[in-house]
């Protein structure tokens, strides 16, 4: 590869998990938050799970994103790279919503508007590269999941 495409390669890894270190900076509180004060629903992780998720979800993110960015040739890359990059904000202040404000409620509707916005993403990369799409189902997976606890913790709390 060569040196433009390494460097493409690792910024384009490198924002989202900027994205996820700035958020987490901003509610250092998060994991002792949920761990200890508030009630969380059936099938609750750790919180420590949440630390381990994140960074491969973030990375897989990212990578995906470097294939469609390479893909100049299809018609959705524009789209998509908007999409993602709409998702991407979505998702820098859900934990601010939710850990910092409390605002439960509103956490679950961003959520759900944060759902909505990576399975357009996914769809739209899966349109410029099946693998870009494929890349992002389990970060979708774990939204589904998110969604869940979100609802779970709005409801006990």
């Amino acid at each position: 590869m060569k040196k433009s495409k390494w460097l493409s390669f690792a910024l384009l890894l490198a924002l989202p998990l900027a994205v996820g270190l700035v958020a987490a900076w901003l509610t250092p509180q998060a994991r002792s938050f949920y761990e200890a004060e508030i009630l969380t629903p059936p099938a609750s992780p750790p919180g420590w799970v949440f630390a381990v998720v994140w960074p491969v979800l973030y990375l897989l993110m990212g990578a995906a994103s470097w294939l469609v960015w390479r893909a100049e040739d299809c018609p959705t890359r524009e789209k998509g790279l908007t999409a993602y990059a709409a998702q991407l904000i979505l998702n820098f202040f859900w934990p601010l919503f939710f850990f910092r404000l409390e605002a439960f409620g509103l956490s679950l509707l961003w959520l759900v508007l944060l759902l909505l916005a990576a399975v357009w993403t996914a769809w739209l990369f899966g349109r410029c590269k099946k693998a870009a799409g494929l890349m992002l189902v389990p970060y979708l997976l774990w939204l589904c999941y998110a969604l869940y606890l979100t609802y779970g913790v709005w409801r006990l709390n």
